[in-house]
């Protein structure tokens, strides 16, 4: 039989089956009816095999599978950092490459300038003037000195959001700025075009945006609150567009910082020796030559520490950067500031800019937040070291709480409330601690930086409340889980006091709202419940049938505090008192139990209220069957009822709210003073006080 398997297997397995020919030989070679249903079973049996092996190797492979997914997840994060470290590398070493390169480009634009000063300023003054007399509304333009056209082309503008075509523009592209004009549909004269929009160039960023047929040859000009887009005629004009832009804007910012050197390092004219007076105080009036000799620059590592600063930070040699940093600092301290010393910070200030960014980067939360605040300590040391404690401060904080917030997101909510609460407090808490002794070990000589990490603090607390009470409360869970949630979250606050940090008062000041409502909502079922059973009263004695349930009824006592209930036990398995009065009793001390665990000072007028409103429920109840009642047996059977509760429920109910609240509760005295129980008249069908 396992013989005719494997051949039917490999047979059905081969390439070159047919089943049209199968099925015809079969028919041919079979005797009748019973041989076919033989084959057919045959078939069946091995694709249930087939089948049953296929689900092993499934099942076999499922872990491998989620595995490799997990893994694949982590290899694209960090591929993607990967791609913004080697980012920030390439444009590190363009800087490099482009300020070596300045100095030759600089001279040879001077020698073009000094060749042909006015014949090239005219020349593009003058073009420019021409096409702004096609524009219409733009006379102002050549107000402003020195402004000349780069270039000019007709474009296309889309709506950004659903990429639809608005309009035809021509943009002419100046030395310092970017004049955006429409068509117009009905010319008149020379006149083309209507002024749209002009933008200084240091007011946007171009971004190329990558071709998605049909739309394609596109560029963004980002600006701020809105961006624009625009299609060139081809890719040619598109890559032109974006070059001398690029050009453009690198040359106004060049440009403008030359200036500004210039007025910040003024040159100091040299006195004649002829000029020279006798007075006195202008002999203590120091040369800046003479106090240019007096620092000396020509030393190796002076020299080179701008490209030493600037492989350090290409390399990510944080440490190395700020030391190399601190020891110039160190060498310049008491030394006079010179001309050339103020050239040498301008270029070390350029590469401190430079560090101090990619530090920023290192901490934001952007980054990979799997290390948990160790990762951060590298940046943040650095940043400190370089005078940016606040700075530092700041992104730190920022940074771990992206990662909590992450944390507490990717938490999966599991059936049980209790369970995920539990699972959520250590997450956050022990997060909040780490963060907290990172913080101190970090910013030990920063003191002004801790106020900034307890508002963090209470935000995060916050933060946890939200996630906390949408799963605790809003999903109206018992009282008694909502109290156990509460518990664990006092537990693992208090963990914080070992470094100082009280956040109790936070907590409950951010839970008061829920749990008030939390207390009046059972508040509610509780009256509710009594009044439905006090409807129903008969007032007769209970009967436990069996003496197990007479020894739980009495532990149950036992356990909210009544320990004189075997007084009211009668024979067998009699109790002497109205299972109204019994279910009353076991339900409000298992309030006062889960209110006591909720307790805090803002709650302590809404426990003792609600304690009241339903102690008055089951007193009035009694007093009015007292009323009510006119046989002399039940009369006494209420009146042992109401005394259960005077002498016996309600001091226990004020003995423990004592103990857990830490002071007497006067409204509850005050209630049961004047609630004292009745006598009966056995002559009369009145009772009397």
């Amino acid at each position: 039989m396992t013989d005719q398997a494997n051949r039917l297997r490999k047979q059905l397995e081969s390439a070159n089956f047919d089943p049209q020919n199968y099925v015809k030989q079969l028919s041919q070679q079979s005797d009748g009816d019973r041989d076919l249903q033989e084959h057919r079973q045959k078939i069946q049996t091995l694709a249930d095999e087939t089948a049953q092996n296929l689900k092993k190797n499934v099942y076999k492979n499922y872990r491998q599978f989620i595995e490799t997914a997990k893994e694949i997840s982590y290899l694209e994060s960090e591929m993607y950092q990967l791609s913004h470290i080697l980012t920030e590398q390439k444009s590190i070493m363009e800087s490099i490459t482009q300020s070596l390169l300045s100095t030759d480009k600089d001279e040879t634009a001077k020698e073009m300038l000094a060749a042909f000063p006015k014949e090239t300023e005219e020349v593009k003054q003058r073009t420019l003037t021409t096409l702004l007399e096609k524009v219409e509304g733009c006379k102002n333009i050549m107000d402003t000195p020195g402004r000349y056209l780069v270039y000019n082309g007709d474009l296309v503008e889309y709506d950004v959001d659903n990429m639809a075509q608005l309009q035809k523009v021509h943009a002419f592209l100046m030395n310092d700025c970017l004049l955006i004009a429409t068509w117009l549909a009905n010319r008149r004269g020379t006149v083309k075009y209507k002024y749209n929009a002009l933008y200084d160039l240091e007011s946007f960023a171009i971004v190329n945006v990558k071709d998605h047929p049909p739309m394609k040859d596109m560029f963004k000009i980002l600006m701020s609150p809105e961006s624009r887009i625009f299609q060139a005629e081809n890719s040619k004009i598109k890559k032109e567009w974006l070059e001398i832009l690029d050009e453009t804007k690198k040359n106004k910012a060049t440009k403008e910082k030359h200036k500004k050197e210039e007025i910040e390092v003024p040159n100091s004219p040299v006195r004649p020796e002829a000029s020279l007076s006798t007075n006195p105080f202008d002999e203590e009036e120091t040369n800046p030559f003479e106090s240019e000799e007096a620092v000396d620059l020509s030393l190796e590592w002076i020299q080179e520490l701008p490209e030493d600063l600037d492989v350090c930070i290409a390399q990510r040699d944080f440490e190395g950067a700020v030391d190399l940093l601190d020891k110039l600092n160190e060498y310049l301290k008491d030394q006079p500031v010179s001309l050339r010393v103020k050239e040498l910070r301008v270029k070390v200030d350029e590469r401190i800019r430079q560090l101090t960014e990619v530090l920023v980067f290192e901490l934001s939360p952007d980054r990979s937040l799997r290390g948990g605040p160790k990762a951060t300590r590298r940046a943040v040391s650095q940043l400190i070291r370089l005078g940016q404690s606040t700075k530092a401060c700041e992104l730190f904080l920022k940074n771990r709480a992206a990662a909590v917030q992450t944390a507490i997101r990717q938490l999966r909510i599991e059936g049980a409330t209790l369970l995920y609460i539990h699972k959520l407090c250590n997450i956050f808490f022990t997060s909040l601690l780490e963060t907290a002794k990172e913080f101190e070990m970090d910013f030990a000589g920063n003191t002004g930086c801790y106020s900034a990490f307890v508002v963090w603090s209470r935000s995060s607390m916050k933060m946890f409340v939200d996630a906390f009470s949408g799963q605790v409360f809003d999903s109206k869970e018992s009282l008694s889980t909502a109290a156990e949630c509460v518990k664990v979250a006092k537990e693992h606050c208090k963990q914080l006091s070992e470094i100082g940090l009280d956040l109790t008062f936070t907590l409950q000041s951010l839970l008061v709202k829920d749990i008030k409502a939390a207390l009046q909502s059972y508040k509610e079922i509780i009256i509710e419940a009594t009044k439905h059973r006090n409807s129903e009263e008969m007032w007769r004695k209970m009967n436990l049938m069996t003496p197990e349930s007479l020894t739980k009824l009495k532990e149950e006592m036992r356990s909210c505090g009544i320990s004189s209930f075997d007084q009211y036990t009668g024979d067998d398995c009699w109790v002497n008192l109205s299972y109204t009065i019994v279910a009353f009793t076991k339900q409000m001390m298992a309030f006062l139990e889960e209110g006591l665990k909720l307790y805090f000072p803002e709650l302590h007028m809404v426990l003792l209220e609600s304690l009241r409103e339903i102690i008055l429920v089951a007193v009035q109840h009694v007093d009015y069957s007292l009323r009510c009642e006119q046989e002399p047996e039940k009369k006494a059977f209420i009146l042992q009822n109401a005394s259960f509760l005077h002498d016996t429920v309600l001091p226990v109910v004020e003995k423990r709210f004592e103990e857990g609240v830490g002071k007497p509760a006067k409204q509850l005295q005050d209630l049961r003073k004047s609630t004292r129980p009745v006598r009966v008249n056995p002559d009369s069908t009145m009772s009397q006080v």
